[in-house]
């Protein structure tokens, strides 16, 4: 089979999108290349089909056992021949597959890289015909991104061991610096570079102040997410213990996960996250690299992400349905705080140290704000867009901003007079002229700044304290007491001679009622939709999945059911024409779903 003709037949598409067809003919040619593409946007074809098409079996290197595991199951459900070698199979499983590969029985063979690297495997490999080498997540290459995984620095040994074998690196999340970096690593320098455009439109990116970050959070779930998947990131294993049990307490099906729990327990809730609907997990960084599930309805960060990458990685695991999405935030000030301390007290080299702290600066940036955050999320990978994206809070509830000169004048003011040596919420209290033992002990009740700040409450001084710190104007110090400083950029706004325009932070607006479980934010077309047979769809794919024990979506997607609500097939060969509906799929399924629908538009006929 030829490339379209493998698309259509295999895993059931129409057409390529985007760059796609330029990867895969460049690939099948033999050629080398380093793919950008975002979260969603159909990486894993770009290797799978010319896997595939070459003679051959395709090595994948993916870092990740549970993203092998699901990817496999869902390449043989549509027909593909594809195994792992990894640490969950026995010594029998292991002869099997590696028998399998050197006859030519596979078309793709999925491989952690430290098994890769082993002398077993290249042995294996070296007697094996090989289609081509795919480096997937290949950001994890570098020391300065987000993912750094040690074991992928020696995967430059693919190219002086099998020099005629092509190598694809394929990522989601690089700037140019990371770039550089997974091409220098991986010798990849006469590589050709595909990067496609990072937008996902589908995504609406939210960041809030912190105010009650509980409330705020339920306040989300309940007026946009309850009863949907998502994620919730925090930073700390001891906050996903304390937010789960939480949110269960709420009615939240939620579940953690982070490295301190038993390897057992990490594998269970994940494969209930996979499996079930509606799971809810909270989690650490731990989770989510290589996630594949595609009906993730919302990613919310209880804590700031270290970097803009970080952000826009974990971010891209919602939507990959290409349905509406949310990124949903909350931050304060402490986070700097932690974040900073964590940077200043790790054992990184100096060099490193800078990087990661321009890195926060920038995630900073973005969430303060007053513009399009698309805009400027897409800037920082290199990319233009409009001023407007329409789909983040900015853009739907613009802005408004005031003239905090004075304000941030009263800030540092009463920083540089209480020596530098208090953290926000004390400043706070001189400046509003608080009556307290601590104040009147240090003496600082007969400061020119006591009481100056009167006029403001709380919440807008810890926003101006906030906003001073995001630009530069103050820094936290990272003495454990989150003590403010001023800084180099203080005095031309201590001297009044830079006007400081700050953004106004507004309580949230009470969001419109949720719509019923089930029914999506942009819903199909009313005059075809039929919420009964969706429901009699979905439970026949839930039964046909717990009997192979795989994830729902791995028999098909939402957006296959929700075609076949749409377009009521009645024969094998309309079933064919549905996207995502493949030869082997069409002789598994296709029976069982057009029963479903043929026995529901019986009883509404008779209803």
């Amino acid at each position: 089979m030829d490339i379209h003709e493998t698309l259509q037949r295999v895993f059931g598409y129409p057409r390529f999108l985007g760059q796609q067809e330029a990867v895969i003919e460049h690939t099948v040619a033999g050629g080398d290349s380093l793919v950008l593409m975002p979260t969603g946007g159909g990486k894993s074809l770009c290797y799978q089909i010319p896997a595939i098409v070459r003679d051959g079996v395709g090595v994948v290197v993916s870092p990740l056992i549970a993203l092998m595991r699901d990817q496999v199951e869902g390449l043989r459900q549509a027909g593909v021949r594809a195994a792992c070698l990894n640490s969950t199979l026995s010594y029998r499983e292991v002869l099997e597959v590696e028998a399998a590969a050197e006859r030519g029985s596979l078309d793709l063979l999925y491989v952690a890289p430290e098994r890769l690297l082993g002398e077993r495997t290249l042995e294996l490999l070296a007697r094996t015909r090989l289609a081509l080498f795919a480096i997937d997540e290949a950001h994890c290459v570098s020391q300065w991104g987000h993912d750094f995984r040690p074991e992928y620095l020696q995967l430059s040994a693919l190219r002086d061991r099998f020099p005629d074998v092509p190598r694809i690196a394929l990522t989601a999340t690089a700037d140019e610096p990371t770039r550089r970096e997974i091409v220098r690593r991986l010798g990849l320098g006469r590589a050709r570079r595909f990067v496609s455009g990072f937008d996902r439109p589908n995504i609406r990116y939210s960041v809030v102040p912190r105010n009650r970050a509980r409330a705020q959070l339920m306040r989300f779930l309940e007026t946009r997410h309850r009863g949907h998947a998502g994620i919730v990131y925090c930073l700390s294993r001891r906050k996903v213990d304390d937010t789960a049990e939480w949110l269960r307490g709420e009615g939240v099906n939620a579940l953690p996960y982070h490295a301190g729990l038993p390897g057992t327990t990490r594998q269970r809730h994940q494969d209930r996250f996979q499996r079930e609907e509606g799971v809810v997990m909270v989690a650490t960084i731990a989770f989510g690299m290589g996630i594949d599930k595609p009906d993730v309805r919302f990613v919310a960060h209880l804590d700031l992400p270290k970097s803009i990458e970080a952000y826009y990685q974990e971010t891209g695991r919602a939507g990959r349905d290409g349905q509406p999405a949310d990124a949903w935030m909350v931050y304060g000030l402490q986070e700097v705080v932690t974040l900073r301390h964590m940077v200043e007290n790790s054992d990184a080299g100096e060099a490193r140290k800078r990087v990661e702290l321009r890195k926060l600066d920038a995630m900073l940036g973005y969430c303060e704000l007053a513009t399009c955050r698309r805009r400027t999320l897409l800037a920082y990978f290199g990319e233009e867009a409009p001023e407007s994206c329409g789909n983040c809070d900015n853009c739907l509830a613009p802005v408004t901003t005031w003239d905090a000169t004075e304000a941030a004048r009263k800030a540092m003011s009463c920083v540089s007079r209480t020596g530098q040596r208090f953290g926000a919420a004390y400043l706070i209290d001189v400046l509003r002229g608080r009556d307290t033992e601590r104040i009147r002990r240090f003496g600082h009740d007969r400061l020119p700044t006591y009481g100056v700040g009167a006029d403001l409450g709380p919440r807008e001084w810890h926003s101006v304290f906030r906003q001073l710190v995001a630009r530069g104007l103050l820094s936290v110090d990272v003495d454990g007491y989150g003590s403010i400083r001023l800084t180099g950029e203080s005095g031309p706004v201590l001297r009044g001679d830079v006007e400081v325009l700050m953004r106004r932070d507004v309580r949230p607006v009470a969001a419109k009622p949720r719509r019923p479980r089930g029914e999506q934010e942009s819903p199909p077309d009313p005059a075809t939709w039929d919420e009964g047979l969706w429901e009699a769809l979905r439970k026949r794919r839930t039964e046909l999945a717990s009997a192979q024990a795989v994830p729902p979506y791995v028999i098909f997607h939402d957006s296959t059911l929700r075609e076949m609500v749409a377009r009521r097939p009645r024969t094998p060969d309309d079933f064919s024409q549905l996207a995502g509906v493949g030869d082997t799929k069409l002789r598994r399924y296709g029976t069982d779903f057009l029963a479903v629908i043929a026995a529901h538009e019986k009883a509404s006929a008779q209803g």
